[in-house]
């Protein structure tokens, strides 16, 4: 795969419907690339699950995998269907989000989603993302790892991934598992006439259901509670 002119480049691993950042990170980029061939996290991951509001507070929505312990690939992991997650998670979106006012906007898309029989976790993740860029009107083009064929790990692949696109911006977050491929390693990415940008999300306050204020959760909880044009202006008005 060949680009033309110079550009952004963000990679991240395919989330379980995402909160603001991740959609934040692909708006922002020329290319975004699904981290698909690296192995599967060990430990509690945001691949599989992600957080919601309910009138208790936050809750975590998990999907049931299969083979996580098994050193895979993230593109090989399967969901395990012998448990009924997907009415209980369509049910607890229902009971906590029917009476948001743009409930009705998204709910049912999302709940045709999220009934298909999906087999790899990956698959339905993705449709998920996009999904959630078209309600954005993100336009990003997607890539993935695996197409890449890029063999080297850890900091290298992430080097190796961005100069296959002809990328000279590393736009990228700042959490724990972003910082590990980059805290150390400025000088190789420099060596490669790559510029990190640093990713700053601001999440204003928006009017929720149940009290508080929570940051940090879906942006499903956006787009029942304020819109997707709304949300947009969040992005759009978010640093980076």
């Amino acid at each position: 795969i060949l680009f033309g002119e110079r550009m952004i480049v963000s990679i991240h691993q395919p989330n379980y419907i995402p909160w603001l950042g991740y959609f934040h990170k692909i708006a922002n980029s020329d290319v975004f690339v699904i981290f698909d061939d690296v192995q599967f996290p060990r430990g509690k991951d945001w691949i599989y699950r992600n957080k919601i509001k309910t009138e208790n507070g936050a809750k975590w929505l998990s999907v049931p995998l299969k083979n996580k312990n098994n050193f895979l690939k993230i593109n090989e992991i399967e969901i395990n269907n012998d448990i009924e997650w997907q009415k209980k998670h369509i049910n607890v979106l229902y009971s906590n989000y029917q009476k948001a006012e743009f409930f009705t906007t998204y709910f049912e898309t999302l709940e045709k989603l999220l009934n298909k029989k999906w087999k790899f976790l990956m698959e339905m993740n993705l449709e998920i993302i996009h999904t959630i860029m078209k309600f954005l009107d993100i336009k990003t083009k997607i890539v993935f790892s695996s197409e890449l064929n890029v063999k080297d790990t850890g900091t290298m692949k992430i080097i190796k991934i961005i100069e296959k696109l002809n990328g000279d911006k590393y736009f990228t977050s700042w959490g724990e598992g972003s910082r590990r491929y980059i805290e150390g390693f400025e000088e190789k990415f420099n060596d490669y006439g790559i510029n990190i940008i640093r990713q700053e999300v601001m999440i204003p306050e928006y009017q929720q259901l149940f009290g508080n204020f929570l940051p940090e959760l879906s942006i499903l909880d956006m787009l029942f509670n304020i819109n997707a044009q709304k949300t947009q202006d969040f992005i759009n008005n978010s640093k980076i």
